[in-house]
């Protein structure tokens, strides 16, 4: 008695592997808008539990805070980039960005190394398109002053909340938060550039906020005391851009 052959259905045919010839093209309504995230954690993590619960806390409360005029609380910066090996001498090096919608709020993170995840991030009231303006002039000072608590024993830079001026000018107020999804995107598609400035892309067609601008820079990080730091950008000696420096200040 002959057995009666068996039909084997035929096999899928293996999924295919990505490839790695160039950047795929992304469908927007079948991929995540952000790409994944590879930033490296700093050498010296900090603990944010504590001043998420300071932020809560004061957030309430912080337009009570003194507006204090920063005139003779801050260094006068003279405008020549050969000068500034006088006040960053001793500093550390820290890569510092400035990004923010056109129409919106410009944010401040400060890390390592342009590949590093943040170690600081201030989101600040003065708007992207004002602070452009105040650069092209050349030179810009922004001072961060908060009231000092001497009951409360807080690192300077974990302060939650700061008055802000930017050039004498009262500006608002400076808040310092995590990072979010969109912050570390940012970050992850500068991760290659050490210095410059530009409009990211971005694949949203409608921005009610316009584009989305950044300029990234060396820093050198001035600890003057526990209630004083200071960043200033460093300039080569052949570019003739603009001068910045940010004080943060506890008095």
């Amino acid at each position: 008695m002959e057995m009666a052959a068996r039909r084997v259905p035929p096999c899928p045919p293996p999924p295919r592997s990505p490839t790695s010839q160039g950047p795929a093209v992304l469908d927007p309504e079948k991929t995540p808008s952000h790409p994944k995230v590879a930033l490296q954690q700093p050498s010296h993590k900090k603990a944010s539990l504590k001043s998420t619960k300071l932020f809560r806390h004061f957030r309430s409360v912080f337009r009570s805070f003194p507006i204090i005029s920063p005139a003779c609380k801050i260094p006068v910066l003279l405008h020549n980039s050969r000068l500034n090996d006088v006040h960053i001498h001793g500093g550390t090096r820290m890569t510092g960005t400035l990004f923010g919608h056109r129409k919106g709020r410009v944010s401040l993170a400060i890390q390592e190394s342009p590949r590093c995840f943040p170690i600081f991030l201030l989101e600040m009231a003065i708007p992207t398109s004002k602070l452009l303006q105040e650069l092209g002039l050349g030179l810009v000072r922004i001072a961060l002053e908060c009231e000092k608590r001497p009951e409360e024993k807080i690192k300077l830079m974990d302060e939650p909340i700061w008055n802000l001026y930017c050039n004498g000018r009262k500006m608002g107020y400076a808040v310092k938060r995590e990072a979010n999804a969109e912050d570390l995107n940012v970050m992850q598609m500068l991760h290659a550039v050490s210095m410059g400035a530009g409009v990211l892309p971005s694949e949203a067609i409608d921005l009610p906020d316009g584009e989305l601008t950044y300029m990234r820079a060396h820093f050198q990080r001035v600890i003057g005391s526990k209630d004083s730091e200071t960043y200033y950008m460093m300039n080569p000696d052949s570019n003739t851009g603009p001068e910045l420096s940010i004080f943060f200040v506890r008095i």
